[in-house]
C-alpha cells in the first residue's frame, strides 16, 4: 500500500514543476501572451489551496479511502484532458479541474501512511515520504524537459495517465478503510466567500496588466467582488458559531507571524521556477532540455536540506533556521540580479541548490513555530488557512512578478531607445558599422535594445525577490520563543 500512496503523493508533486520547463512550448502551441500563459500554472496553485482545507472535512465525511480514489481518478482524468486541450482557456479550465482534485492527494497520503505504521516508526515514515517533496523539484524539469523535446508538452500530462491508473487500481486493492466523525460540521457560506475573495483577487492580478488596470470595468467588477467577498467572510466568521476559521486563531501572536513568512515563502519557491525557464529559453537560447537540467539541482539542495534538518531540528532555535533560510533565498536571488546576457548556466545551478536548501531549510521549523503556541483546538483550522496562505502566495507572487517584467521592460526598453541615435558618440563607438539607413541593420539594433531591456527586467525582478526574503528574515525576529510546556505540541506537529 505505501508504494502506491507514496506514487500518487508523487505525482501531485511532480505536476507542480513539470509544466514550468514546457511554458514557452506550451504559450507557442495555444499562441498565448507572456501574461496569459503564467495562467496555467497560477490556476493550478490558486485552486490546489483554496480545496486542501476541504480534505479533513470530506475524509470525515465520506471516508478516506473513497476520498483518495475519487481524487486520484478525477485527477487522472483531468490530466489527460489538460494534454487534449486544443486552446488556452481550455488547458486553463482543465488545470483548475486538476488542482481541484489534487487537493487531497498529499495531506491524505501523509496521514494514510502515519496511521499505517506505529508512532515509533513515524520518523522513518515522514522520511520516506519526504521523498515526495524531493522527487518533485529534482525529476519534474528533467522529465518536463525531455518529454517536451521528444515527445511534446502534451505528455507533461499524459505522463500522469499510467502512473494514476496503477495508484488507483493499487489503493482500490490494498488500502484498508478509514472511517471519520460523520458529525463534523463545514461552514460551507465561510468556504464560499474565501474562495470567491482569493479567486477575484488572483484575477485582479493576472488580468489587471492586460486590461490596464483599474481603467477597465473588468478589473473594477474583479476588486469590488474581493472585497466584497472578504469583508462579508470576516463579518460572518465573526458572527457564527462555527465558523470556517475562527477569528481566535489570530490571537496567536505567533502564527500569525509565522503565515506572514510562509506567504512569503511561497512567493520565493513557485516565482523564480515559472519566469527561469522562460528567461533561459527566450533570452539565452537554451534548449529545452538544458533549461531542465539548469534547474533541477534544486531537487538536490532540497535533498541535503532535509538531511541536515534531522539532525538540526532538536539542537538549533528554530527561528534561527528559519532566519538563515531566508537569508539563503534571498542570497539566491540576489546572485541572479547580476546575471548579464553572457552569464553561463553555472549561476543558475549553483543559486538552484542555494535555494533550494534555503527554501527547505524554513519548512520544518516554520511549521513548529506556527503551532508552537496555538490551542489544540485550533489547530485543524490553523493548518488550513497556514497551508492556504503558503500556496496562495505562490499563485500572487508568479502573478505580481510577472507584471513587474512586462512593465519595467517597456520602461527600460522605451528609454534605452531614447539613446540609440546616429549622432551618439556611444552608439558610434559600440557599432561603428551600423547603418541606420538599413532596415536590416535596424532591426538587429532593435533585436538587442529588446534582449537588453528584458535582461534589466529580469534583474530587477530578481532584485525585488531578494529584498523579499530580507523582509521575511527580519518578520522571524518578531517571533516568540516557545515555552517548555509547549515542546509536546511542537513535536507532534514534526511528526
Amino acid at each position: 500500500m505505501s508504494f502506491f500512496v507514496m506514487a500518487a503523493a508523487i505525482m501531485n508533486q511532480i505536476d507542480t514543476t513539470i509544466a514550468n520547463v514546457a511554458l514557452p512550448y506550451i504559450q507557442g502551441s495555444t499562441s498565448a501572451s507572456r501574461e496569459q500563459i503564467t495562467w496555467v500554472l497560477t490556476s493550478y496553485i490558486v485552486a490546489l489551496a483554496i480545496f486542501t482545507p476541504l480534505t479533513g472535512w470530506l475524509a470525515g465525511r465520506f471516508g478516506r479511502k473513497r476520498v483518495v480514489l475519487v481524487s486520484i481518478f478525477f485527477f487522472t482524468l483531468t490530466s489527460g484532458l489538460c494534454g487534449a486541450a486544443i486552446n488556452l482557456d481550455e488547458l486553463i479550465a482543465f488545470r483548475i479541474l486538476q488542482g481541484i482534485a489534487g487537493a487531497a492527494l498529499l495531506p491524505m497520503s501523509q496521514a494514510t501512511l502515519l496511521d499505517a505504521y506505529p508512532p515509533e516508526e513515524h520518523g522513518r515514515t515522514m522520511a520516506v515520504f519526504g521523498l515526495a517533496a524531493i522527487t518533485g523539484p529534482l525529476v519534474g524539469p528533467l522529465a518536463g524537459g525531455w518529454l517536451t523535446e521528444h515527445m511534446s508538452w502534451r505528455w507533461c500530462f499524459f505522463i500522469n495517465l499510467p502512473i494514476g491508473i496503477m495508484a488507483w487500481l493499487g489503493l482500490a486493492a490494498t488500502m484498508p478503510e478509514y472511517p471519520g466523525k460523520r458529525g463534523t460540521r463545514l461552514d460551507f457560506l465561510g468556504f464560499a466567500l474565501l474562495a470567491v475573495g482569493i479567486g477575484a483577487l488572483q484575477l485582479l492580478f493576472d488580468r489587471g496588466q492586460v486590461q490596464d488596470w483599474f481603467s477597465s470595468t473588468e478589473v473594477c467588477i474583479y476588486a469590488v467582488v474581493a472585497a466584497c467577498a472578504f469583508y462579508l467572510f470576516v463579518v460572518h466568521s465573526l458572527t457564527t458559531q462555527h465558523p470556517f476559521v475562527s477569528a481566535a486563531v489570530f490571537a496567536d501572536w505567533n502564527f500569525v507571524v509565522s503565515s506572514i513568512v510562509g506567504f512569503f515563502l511561497g512567493v520565493l519557491i513557485f516565482s523564480p521556477m515559472a519566469i527561469l525557464p522562460e528567461m533561459l529559453s527566450s533570452l539565452f537560447g537554451y534548449p529545452i532540455m538544458d533549461v531542465g537540467f539548469a534547474l533541477a539541482p534544486r531537487g538536490l539542495g532540497v535533498m541535503i536540506a532535509m538531511l541536515a534538518m534531522g539532525q538540526l531540528i532538536n539542537r538549533v532555535d528554530a527561528r534561527v533556521l528559519i532566519g538563515f533560510g531566508m537569508l539563503l533565498s534571498s542570497y539566491s536571488m540576489w546572485r541572479l540580479s547580476h546575471m548579464t546576457l553572457q552569464s553561463s548556466s553555472w549561476i543558475i545551478v549553483s543559486t538552484g541548490v542555494i535555494q533550494g536548501i534555503g527554501s527547505s531549510s524554513i519548512f520544518v521549523p516554520l511549521a513548529m513555530m506556527t503551532f508552537s503556541t496555538l490551542p489544540a483546538h485550533l489547530r485543524n483550522e490553523g493548518a488550513a488557512l497556514n497551508t492556504l496562505l503558503r500556496s496562495y502566495g505562490g499563485a500572487a507572487g508568479i502573478a505580481l512578478v510577472q507584471v513587474l517584467l512586462y512593465r519595467n521592460e517597456a520602461r527600460v526598453q522605451s528609454r534605452l531607445t531614447e539613446g540609440v541615435r546616429p549622432d551618439n558618440p556611444v552608439v558610434q563607438w559600440a557599432m561603428p558599422n551600423a547603418d541606420f539607413s538599413l532596415p536590416s541593420s535596424v532591426a538587429a539594433i532593435e533585436n538587442a535594445v529588446v534582449r537588453q531591456a528584458t535582461m534589466v527586467a529580469y534583474i530587477d525582478a530578481f532584485w525585488a525577490l531578494s529584498i523579499l526574503g530580507i523582509a521575511g528574515c527580519a518578520m522571524v525576529f518578531l517571533l516568540r520563543r516557545p515555552s517548555r510546556a509547549q515542546a509536546p505540541a511542537e513535536q507532534m506537529v514534526i511528526e
